[in-house]
């Protein structure tokens, strides 16, 4: 659907539809590592979980009134032989790698958990919304990123499968993309208009074609400058949701943000998100109450000009991690069933 089209049906009582169709908050939340690296060319990004852990993530989630469960890191495989694939690289090591991360997002998500996903690059994206639609084929996916990731090996200009994870969901490109080994455990599962794409600004030739021909619903960053974060959150849940209240998979990609904010990263592009834009996404996507899995991905530390440039980069991924499990720029706060007496006021009863 085209933007225009959207905002065109986009009624004055749906500028408040994020607040009538709240479902139940999060009540068990699941950390799952993925230290992978393998969809793209640059070291580094497989330490990604440990260092947003070491930001602090796991004390940030216990000031909730949710319970959380770490469950650690997988273990991927990485296979001596794995032969470039029409260009693609590791396509057995990365193909792999997704399908141990689909069953367990799937049992994750399947136990009642909201799973936090911690790459790792983004190629991961096929095994962690591949897991969730199994347990949820209705969910839509909200796409935070400055790049695309639609590309398909024949329109790819690097080969790097990180570039290319949507190909392998949508069901519109099911013609358009060979076997590529590894892979085969998986099928296309996403239609087009269950996607939006929110902070793009480096797509490539075929992925713009792809996003054209598809009418796929996407805010580029002048999108953002023209309209506004609210109105692109406004828009964003009427096309997805208007129609039925649905599980939200939401895959951020740290360089979203621009580079300032989020240096240790590896394909960083001028002109991102605030970071008041970034945790309004955040918040607003928490206020729907239909947050069934978030991946955090592309946190690299060997990327990285100085350890404060890391711990950044690090911090703001917690940020937003928090902000999408409800914490608010007011502060998160525990309930209390009672404000405890002052000294004076237990004094004046005695």
């Amino acid at each position: 659907m085209a933007l225009r089209g959207a905002l065109s049906r986009l009624s004055h009582s749906s500028r408040h539809f994020n607040h009538t169709y709240q479902q139940s908050r999060a009540h068990s939340v699941a950390v799952l590592g993925a230290p992978f690296s393998k969809g793209q060319k640059k070291r580094g990004v497989e330490h990604g979980p440990k260092v947003i852990r070491d930001a602090g993530l796991m004390e940030r989630l216990s000031n909730f009134d949710f319970s959380v469960h770490d469950f650690g890191d997988l273990n991927f495989q990485h296979l001596e032989e794995d032969e470039p694939y029409m260009d693609v690289k590791f396509p057995r090591t990365v193909g792999a790698a997704n399908k141990k991360l689909s069953a367990a997002v799937r049992n994750a998500v399947s136990a009642g958990h909201t799973l936090l996903m911690l790459g790792g690059d983004h190629s991961l994206a096929v095994g962690s919304v591949s897991g969730h639609a199994q347990h949820s084929p209705d969910l839509c996916l909200i796409w935070v990123d400055a790049h695309a990731d639609i590309n398909t090996p024949m329109t790819s200009p690097s080969g790097n499968l990180h570039g290319q994870p949507v190909a392998f969901m949508l069901k519109e490109l099911q013609d358009k993309m060979p076997d590529i080994p590894g892979f085969s455990w998986t099928k296309p599962f996403l239609s087009s208009r269950d996607l939006v794409y929110i902070g793009l600004r480096d797509v490539d030739p075929g992925e713009y074609q792809f996003l054209k021909s598809f009418g796929i619903q996407y805010f580029t960053m002048r999108d953002i400058d023209r309209l506004g974060i609210q109105r692109v959150m406004e828009v964003t849940f009427d096309h997805l949701l208007a129609r039925k209240q649905r599980p939200i998979h939401l895959s951020f990609d740290i360089d979203a943000f621009d580079p300032s904010l989020a240096p240790a990263t590896g394909t960083p592009v001028n002109g991102g998100l605030t970071y008041r834009e970034g945790i309004y996404i955040a918040e607003e996507i928490h206020n729907t109450g239909l947050l069934s899995v978030m991946d955090m991905v592309e946190v690299n530390p060997d990327l990285g000009a100085s350890p404060e440039a890391v711990e950044a980069t690090a911090t703001l991924a917690v940020d937003v991690i928090a902000s999408s499990l409800g914490q608010t720029r007011e502060g998160a706060h525990t309930s209390m069933d009672e404000i405890p007496p002052g000294k004076n006021d237990t004094e004046l009863r005695l």
